[in-house]
């Protein structure tokens, strides 16, 4: 279908030429050739231009008019399956592609090309869905048999439903881009982003990922330092932990996401921004970080909690200068993420929920789940210590300060008293706790989440953690609910972080970020997503979580 003005502008394009073919037709034409032009021009009208240019139905002129679309060579017919088929039939002829031979993998990579040749970073709904994705794929590998196929399934299904909702192939955002020359970029992709220069920018980061995609991201980060917003940090690492399941022949593509939506906030640009880009310039200059390789100093448990604390309770500028001091004197800037995590974490922990001016459909009073601070602040530090990762060295030492920045700011910024709120488990919990069989206490957290007791959930995986018990029982519990809760579209996407988080922090500390899931899991219970049941159904699951 060819929606709204762009109807308009194919039929203005094509009847001048269907005028002509009936002035020539009575003369030249057969009555078959001219009943097929006329074919051609409605079929061209009724798939919009940029399909009919593909065809090869439009005329010259149309054909010029449009951007070539984005193909995927091999890849192509899956992704188109995953605009084009209708939601309601879609989820059937998955689960027939997966009994046919197809992967997991392949679905999810058809998906996010699909994804981001539709909504190139520009839609909330779209943009939220790509970064689900991965978590997802790494959810499934956590189950077994038919059950593996559920996590992927439910963000499949939300990816085309938008898809759909925005207009599918009629409404794609990113269009093919030009060749370029090779040459080296003249201009920073930062400056063309603050320029609003969309053609340029992208120019420059294309020349930059055909020559080292790692390049590519490293002048990327630049512009996305501009602001310490959370989608602005998340996207850029999502799309590039994506390129392990698309291929990093993809790195240009993915990567165009963030550019847009860097340009279009400078839309809301603020002085704000440039209080933190001078706090970076002043600790680089202060601690000679510029040039300086990342160190390996390890450190003690003791002094990951003391960074953790002074990350959470101060300043944004203290906050960065004690994340700074720590680079300089060598410290392993994993160890530094552990902090930065912790940090965050505390937000999950302390939170009081949603006020009643705060309360919308699938977010209620008291509730933390979806963007709430802590949910966010934590995909955030995530997202800064994996960027740190996988960048040249002056961006391992942004990315943490900046994360540093973003995580105290976060503390003040968005509201309540942090500070002083008392963080979960409390005492008065813990006590009216009994069970120590590790399954009685697993039934005992599975009830407290099937009843949103966020405080009794917490408390209860705090003591299975105490008692020595192994993580992975507890995780699989959480598993089975964020496969099935909705989670207002960041369930798998906190799954993964508090899993990654736990994974690579220290024994002593790690339990912290598994609380703060079990928190966050009962108070996302009792939204199933769109499509889950369908999906158990077909799959042969029946029931519910």
């Amino acid at each position: 279908m060819v929606y709204d003005g762009e109807q308009e502008r194919t039929k203005r394009l094509v009847k001048p030429n269907l005028k002509h073919v009936m002035k020539n037709s009575v003369n030249t034409s057969s009555r078959r050739q001219f009943l097929g032009e006329i074919g051609k021009g409605t079929l061209a009208v009724t798939v919009g231009p940029m399909m009919a240019a593909e065809l090869g139905l439009a005329p010259p002129a149309l054909a010029d008019e449009t951007p070539k679309a984005l193909h995927f060579g091999a890849m192509e017919p899956l992704v188109s399956f995953m605009q084009e088929t209708e939601i309601g039939k879609l989820q059937p002829a998955l689960v027939q592609k997966l009994r046919e031979g197809e992967t997991l993998d392949r679905l999810v990579a058809a998906a996010a090309l699909a994804n981001t040749r539709t909504f190139g970073g520009e839609d909330y709904v779209g943009f939220h869905t790509l970064m689900a994705m991965t978590p997802a794929l790494r959810m499934s590998r956590s189950l077994t048999a038919e059950r593996a196929a559920l996590p992927v399934l439910k963000v499949l299904y939300r990816n085309t439903n938008r898809i759909q909702e925005k207009g599918g192939r009629t409404n794609e955002v990113l269009t093919a881009l030009a060749p370029t020359d090779g040459a080296a970029p003249t201009e920073s992709l930062r400056d063309l982003v603050r320029r609003k220069d969309t053609a340029g920018a992208e120019r420059c980061l294309s020349s930059l990922a055909k020559t080292k995609p790692e390049a590519a991201l490293d002048a990327l980060l630049e512009a996305v330092q501009e602001d310490t917003e959370v989608h602005r940090t998340v996207l850029p690492y999502r799309a590039w932990d994506l390129l392990d399941v698309v291929g990093r022949d993809h790195a240009e593509t993915l990567l165009r996401q963030s550019v847009r939506y860097c340009i279009n906030a400078e839309g809301w640009r603020s002085a704000e921004w440039d209080a933190h880009g001078a706090v970076l310039v002043k600790l680089f200059d202060q601690f000679s970080l510029m040039g300086k390789p990342p160190g390996n100093r390890p450190a003690e448990d003791a002094w990951v909690l003391k960074l953790s604390e002074t990350i959470f309770s101060s300043t944004p500028a203290q906050a960065s200068e004690a994340v700074a001091a720590a680079l300089a004197e060598g410290f392993n800037p994993e160890v530094i993420g552990e902090a930065l995590s912790l940090a965050a974490n505390q937000l999950v922990l302390r939170d009081h929920g949603r006020t009643p001016s705060m309360e919308v459909s699938g977010k209620p009073v008291g509730s933390v789940h979806g963007d709430s601070i802590g949910v966010h602040a934590s995909d955030s530090a995530n997202a800064w210590r994996h960027l740190a990762s996988v960048s040249g060295p002056r961006n391992v030492h942004a990315c943490l300060i900046l994360g540093a920045w973003q995580m105290a700011r976060d503390r003040t910024a968005r509201g309540g008293d942090f500070a002083n709120w008392e963080p979960l488990p409390l005492q008065q919990h813990l006590k009216s706790l009994s069970s120590t069989a590790p399954a009685a206490i697993l039934l005992e957290s599975d009830e407290a989440i099937r009843q949103n007791l966020q405080a009794r959930a917490s408390a209860i995986i705090h003591r299975y953690g105490q008692l020595g018990h192994p993580a992975g029982p507890a995780f699989d519990l959480m598993l089975r609910h964020a496969t099935n809760e909705d989670g207002s579209l960041h369930a798998e996407k906190y799954f993964q972080t508090a899993r990654d988080d736990f994974q690579s922090t220290r024994p002593a500390l790690q339990w912290r970020h598994l609380v703060g899931l079990a928190r966050v899991t009962a108070s996302e219970f009792g939204r199933p997503a769109p499509g889950q049941a369908e999906a158990r159904s077909l799959l042969g699951l029946g029931g519910s979580a």
